[in-house]
């Protein structure tokens, strides 16, 4: 695995390993902070998180941030640190459902990314390998993602897919 890259984007399916790979990178370099943008709206999710935050243990500090992503990494807590955010296929959802201008806290993020005193991991879910959804809120959410994993691949050092728990390396420029 060797030394993270600045930005590193972790995609894959549901289910596929992802974020465990992704916990892997940072718990290599030491462990670090975990951002999570999950919300618990339901007992499902409740027992999801709670699960997640199990299987991590003591390397990981959690910061919460379902949707000031960019304040979250930029904060003094993040200086220094290698960061994981999970996820931010969620991070789009809570923005969606916030009604926030996406597209315009996507550039943010994007702009930040390289002033960033961090190492970050970023995890998102790869949504645009299926069916076109049946409904414009879906299509949207889809499209967002697509554009979102096509700009932070643009500025990251390292881009990762992930399927069955196997990395394929997409991008690599730290060698």
């Amino acid at each position: 695995m060797g030394r993270l890259a600045p930005i590193t984007l972790v995609l894959g399916g549901a289910r596929s390993g992802k974020s465990r790979y992704a916990e892997q990178l940072v718990e290599a370099e030491g462990g670090g902070i975990y951002i999570a943008t999950a919300e618990a709206w339901d007992s499902e999710m409740t027992d999801r998180i709670a699960k997640h935050r199990a299987r991590r243990g003591d390397l990981w500090e959690t910061l919460e941030a379902p949707t000031d992503l960019v304040g979250a990494l930029t904060s003094k807590v993040c200086r220094g640190r290698c960061v994981l955010v999970d996820c931010l296929t969620l991070w789009i959802s809570n923005l969606m459902f916030a009604k926030n201008d996406v597209e315009r806290d996507v550039a943010m993020l994007v702009a930040a990314l390289p002033a960033l005193d961090a190492r970050v991991v970023f995890v998102s879910n790869e949504v645009g390998l299926g069916i076109v959804p049946d409904n414009a809120m879906a299509r949207q959410f889809r499209d967002y993602a697509g554009t979102t994993h096509q700009q932070i691949a643009r500025v990251a050092q390292s881009v990762v897919f992930v399927a069955a728990g196997l990395p394929l390396i997409m991008k690599d420029t730290q060698q």
